[in-house]
């Protein structure tokens, strides 16, 4: 049985009522869900914190604790403007680095093979600083867990949010081990600018990344199957032994921030067919967290489309 995060301590991550990432994201979602039936079809677990032990994983300890005293303030800024520092922003992060963390933990432990973590997926934010909305990298945390304490060595990460995963992508670029496909909107038209296609990796890591930008904006379905098609050949090579899907909803059209024009449909072939590949290649193993998106209508599409192919997968 699938497995998913769900409780008041998720959602409080956001940047207040009417911010694009608000605190109402995960109740989008997952009304939707409850209507659908979806509710009494997983294993509904309840948030969890990481410590500051756990976001130091991936996070150097000066960062944390700039987060820290920020979030005690609740004023500043944690980067260049765009992700401002609300009170308690410390604990929510930790909140959803935390479910994260858990999420992984109960796969490699036996006790589901797939979770979703709504919240989560904050993709830009680097080991120093944050980024885009993004306090501290979820995604780096898991995988430096998965590595030095499940012995986990090769890792996938595919995200399909609108914008360019960059904050995972520059930090393992010269890491062989960790495969990075991202389908995204081009960076000559979307922040943050960056993952073009001959982005592939650096030294040794050459080839153990895919960046497939898509372009012009408004792409559509009809873009994105043949481009997912080259994720899945791309996985059959890489043979990992976890996989980590970011799912933003960003990418579906009406989106107020990005110009991509994809369907919920895109989100549940993507997550249907890594169930399989999961299965085939590793044990099952396969961590989806939400990512962006900002109209709720599209969250609760999306969401309630991934959440339905991690039941049916």
């Amino acid at each position: 049985m699938a497995t998913v995060y769900y409780g008041e301590a998720l959602a409080a991550y956001g940047f207040g009522q009417g911010h694009p990432f608000g605190p109402d994201r995960l109740n989008a979602f997952w009304n939707t869900a409850c209507q659908s039936g979806l509710d009494s079809k997983v294993q509904i677990a309840p948030p969890v914190s990481a410590s500051k032990e756990e976001l130091e994983l991936f996070h150097t300890p000066s960062y944390i604790e700039k987060l820290i005293r920020l979030s005690a303030e609740g004023s500043g800024t944690l980067d260049c403007g765009d992700t401002p520092a609300f009170p308690g922003i410390y604990e929510s992060a930790s909140v959803v680095a935390g479910c994260v963390l858990d999420g992984a933990r109960r796969i490699m432990n036996g006790k589901t093979n797939r979770a979703f973590i709504p919240i989560a997926g904050l993709h830009h934010a680097r080991r120093n600083t944050a980024a885009g909305f993004c306090a501290v990298n979820d995604i780096g945390i898991v995988i430096e867990d998965l590595r030095r304490n499940h012995n986990i060595k090769r890792i996938a990460y595919v995200d399909i949010d609108a914008h360019h995963g960059d904050g995972v992508f520059y930090e393992y670029e010269d890491d062989p081990q960790v495969f990075i496909a991202d389908i995204h909107e081009d960076g000559h038209y979307l922040y943050p600018g960056t993952g073009f296609r001959s982005e592939s990796g650096t030294g040794r890591a050459k080839g153990s990344k895919l960046n497939l930008p898509l372009s012009p904006p408004r792409i559509h379905n009809a873009d994105f199957f043949p481009a997912w098609e080259k994720i899945e050949s791309f996985l059959a090579t890489a043979r990992p032994e976890f996989i980590i899907l970011q799912a933003g909803a960003d990418s579906i059209l009406g989106d107020p921030i990005t110009h991509m024009g994809l369907t919920a449909e895109a989100h549940g072939h993507a997550t249907r067919q890594l169930c399989k590949i999961a299965d085939e290649l590793c044990q099952g193993r396969l961590l989806v967290t939400g990512g962006g998106g900002y109209n709720r209508s599209n969250i609760a599409q999306a969401w309630t489309a991934v959440l339905r192919a991690l039941i049916d997968g």
